[in-house]
């Protein structure tokens, strides 16, 4: 999609990125994908928290939101202590019904090229422990499965077991 534009989120922008995740959890749960996520789940004040410690960016087209994620600057619940190396991204969505196949693909390389950009080596994320498929995803996307997670706490939610992934990235200039 060579129309994307990439920007962080404001507080105008959280109905959106609230409905975009509501669709998003809809879209899994058509597709058999149950235990990811559920409508209703998070409100804007999760994302507005999220953008007090990190930052939630939002892909635009057309004027529209049609993707968004959260990057984060540590994740001590799923990594423990880490040193400052790696950006965290975390529910990378799109709206299903208005992009194009391989849209998710360029939210990554921009939330990878973002942590780059801040001198990170490594992006880091997790997904469901036995979704399969979002797993292959993200290998196949350049991530290598690097660990597991019992028990990691949910936001309004109870604790669920997960994959961890990783991928370097080149550091670039600043």
């Amino acid at each position: 999609m060579n129309d994307l534009r990439f920007r962080r989120a404001e507080d105008a922008d959280l109905a959106a990125v609230v409905r975009l995740r509501d669709d998003a959890a809809r879209w899994m749960l058509a597709r058999g994908v149950t235990g990811q996520w559920q409508p209703g789940e998070l409100d804007e004040n999760h994302f507005r928290r999220i953008m007090e410690r990190g930052e939630v960016w939002l892909a635009e087209a057309r004027g529209r939101v049609v993707g968004a994620w959260e990057l984060w600057w540590e994740d001590e619940d799923a990594w423990g202590p880490q040193p400052p190396t790696a950006g965290y991204v975390h529910r990378l969505m799109v709206d299903h019904g208005s992009v194009p196949p391989g849209t998710g693909r360029h939210l990554l390389g921009a939330a990878e090229h973002r942590v780059a950009g801040a001198g990170r080596a490594s992006v880091r994320l997790d997904c469901l422990a036995g979704n399969a498929r979002l797993t292959a995803y993200y290998v196949d996307a350049g991530y290598r499965i690097v660990g597991h997670k019992e028990g990691k706490p949910q936001p309004g939610g109870t604790p669920k077991s997960f994959t961890l992934l990783e991928k370097p990235v080149p550091i670039e200039p600043a």
